[in-house]
């Protein structure tokens, strides 16, 4: 039953001149202030969600954004700040990209916010989709398999530090602690401090490729995982969500259909499907030319891929439309009982899934956000939320 309800920001600015007929992805380049407006913005939504009974504000990890798209670096240290000036609302990462961490830095800096917040900050790992991000920081990207490989030994490395008052590690990448002489003594073990004050650590992962390997990593740790809402594609995928729940029952524990999962929409309230098209369409098709090169919409050819930064060739390049994406489900369109009445079946059609995240694309102005999540709040999550 749903009873929970976030939202996912990726931390984009607003921007101008956007859809496939404005500027290419490619040609923004954002001043430094303009691209720091990230942070009030960041500020304005979480301060809405933490007045309007939202559980948790999910924040991404990105770098090197000239272009006003993703362009909150460090999520520990906003989430920090953020709790500083909430008072209820968790705040997710969503998600520290391991990958560009060593990984005892990310599980002290997690352990020290824990407990800074009292438990308010929801930790999250994942490996990273930009070239641009995780291979400028020395890991590999381009390689698959390595960074999976990577990936895998620094989240094991993770729990032994949280979890183990003493702990030692020996694997491909790491030799944690080495043997050194230390203060008359020969180093063996050493030990994370902090420890974090919430265990065991609650922790999330995207859901994108959903192979068996990667579901059973995520069940090995009690990983938790969100399906769309962010640079993967979005909706209740039937097939994801089952694979998700026989991997947890490979590993000893049984869940109803959508236990342990978080499903992500995007959602635009409006009086009627064919204004909240018309509204949210250039936001859609500016999340389309950021996300197209990075393979993450399913089904371009190379043709159509690289018609989406040419504005004189998108529009007859055959692209997808916000139309089919409402059709798909990845997108919620129309009056707010509408929306409720989709949620509704989807409850219905996972009766373990407890949290849903909403919220709006990358390119979405400032103000349209904060009004959707109000909306939302008001007409559509007090027929989940009940007392």
């Amino acid at each position: 039953m749903i009873t929970k309800f976030g939202s996912l920001f990726a931390g984009h600015v607003d921007l101008d001149d956007e859809g496939l007929d404005g500027t290419p992805a490619n040609d923004r380049w954002l001043c430094d202030d303009r691209l720091a407006e990230v942070f009030p913005k960041t500020e304005a939504i979480a301060k809405l969600m933490d007045r309007t009974g939202y559980d948790i504000f999910w924040l991404a990890e990105h770098h090197f954004q000239r272009e006003g798209y993703e362009c909150i670096p460090t999520v520990l240290l906003l989430a920090l700040h953020l709790c500083h000036i909430t008072k209820n609302i968790r705040i997710g990462c969503g998600f520290n990209i391991a990958p560009m961490w060593h990984p005892l830095r990310m599980a002290e800096d997690y352990a020290t916010v824990d407990r800074l917040t009292n438990g308010r900050v929801v930790f999250g790992v994942g490996r990273g989709y930009h070239t641009r991000e995780v291979e400028v920081f020395g890991a590999p990207l381009l390689d698959q398999e390595a960074n999976r490989e990577l990936f895998e030994e620094q989240v094991d490395l993770i729990f032994k530090s949280f979890n183990e008052k003493s702990f030692s590690h020996h694997g491909k990448s790491y030799t944690i602690p080495p043997e050194v002489p230390y203060r008359g003594y020969a180093l063996k073990e050493i030990t994370l401090v902090p420890r974090p004050k919430t265990l065991p650590v609650e922790c999330w992962q995207p859901v994108v490729s959903a192979s068996p390997r990667a579901l059973d990593f995520m069940a090995k740790h009690g990983i938790k995982g969100i399906i769309g809402g962010g640079a993967a594609q979005g909706g209740a995928s039937e097939k994801v969500i089952q694979a998700f729940r026989e991997a947890r029952a490979r590993a000893g524990k049984e869940t109803e259909l959508g236990g342990d999962l978080c499903i992500g929409f995007s959602v635009h309230i409006a009086d009627s499907v064919e204004q909240g098209i018309k509204d949210a369409t250039p936001f859609f098709e500016e999340h389309m030319k950021m996300f197209a090169p990075l393979g993450f919409v399913r089904g371009l050819t190379p043709e159509q891929i690289d018609a989406v930064a040419d504005p004189k060739r998108a529009r007859q390049a055959g692209l997808p439309t916000l139309r089919q994406a409402i059709k798909a489900g990845t997108w919620l369109i129309g009056p707010p009982e509408d929306i409720t009445e989709q949620l509704m079946e989807i409850q219905h059609r996972y009766p373990g899934l407890e949290v849903i995240n909403v919220g709006q694309p990358v390119g979405t102005p400032q103000k349209v956000i904060l009004e959707q999540l109000e909306r939302f709040s008001k007409q559509v999550m007090p027929a989940f939320k009940r007392d």
